[in-house]
């Protein structure tokens, strides 16, 4: 067993990403489409994403700065256009999510390196991906700062203000895990299905 008192032991952002990555998964992930000033797109995946509110109806997902210090070219456009589209892809879209992880400049754009059309977003100047069977359009509430050093976060707060989502999922009260196929984040290149699931019943 080992204890970390991290103020007189501390771990390197290195092995602590890799700690968080191994220990806190399976994660959800946010496929986030963002636009700049100028009309150019950006889509990116990020598992570290959860609800943070119901009423509002807020988002949140943390981009880290690279390891220069230098924030993704989603912030940037969050900066410039406030608004963004979340997207639950579902395994049948992995793949071209995969894709769209890679390292492009600054205004080149991974829909069209994944080869995905994109379609208007009720509300919003920000396209979502066509096929995405559920897309949640936000607007920028707060961006929440961790520091300015390599892998330091960025909490991106988005409030959803329109909903896309595929019938053959969500029948107005429950969605069908069958037909999302859900996946979430593991450590280094693994991704997890939900397709064993076990059930408990809460205490009263």
């Amino acid at each position: 067993m080992s204890d970390y008192l991290l103020e007189e032991a501390p771990l390197s952002s290195g092995a602590i990403y890799r700690l968080f990555c191994g220990t806190i998964c399976p994660r959800p992930i946010a496929w986030v489409s963002t636009r700049d000033r100028d009309g150019n797109t950006n889509l990116a995946p990020f598992s570290f994403f959860n609800v943070v509110s119901v009423a509002p109806p807020v988002l949140g997902f943390s981009p880290l700065l690279n390891g220069e210090g230098q924030p993704k070219d989603t912030i940037h456009n969050l900066e410039q256009v406030p608004e963004c589209v979340v997207h639950i892809s579902g395994e049948a879209l992995v793949e071209a999510m995969n894709v769209t992880s890679a390292s492009l400049p600054a205004g080149e754009d991974e829909f069209a390196l994944a080869g995905l059309e994109k379609v208007t977003m009720p509300g919003l100047s920000v396209p979502r991906v066509a096929a995405a069977p559920v897309a949640f359009g936000c607007r920028l509430r707060e961006i929440v700062r961790f520091g300015d050093q390599p892998m330091s976060g960025c909490l991106v707060l988005a409030e959803v203000v329109s909903i896309h989502i595929d019938d053959a999922i969500w029948n107005g009260r429950h969605v069908s895990v069958e037909a999302l196929r859900p996946i979430g984040r593991m450590a280094g290149s693994d991704y997890a299905r939900t397709s064993d699931l076990f059930g408990l019943e809460r205490p009263v």
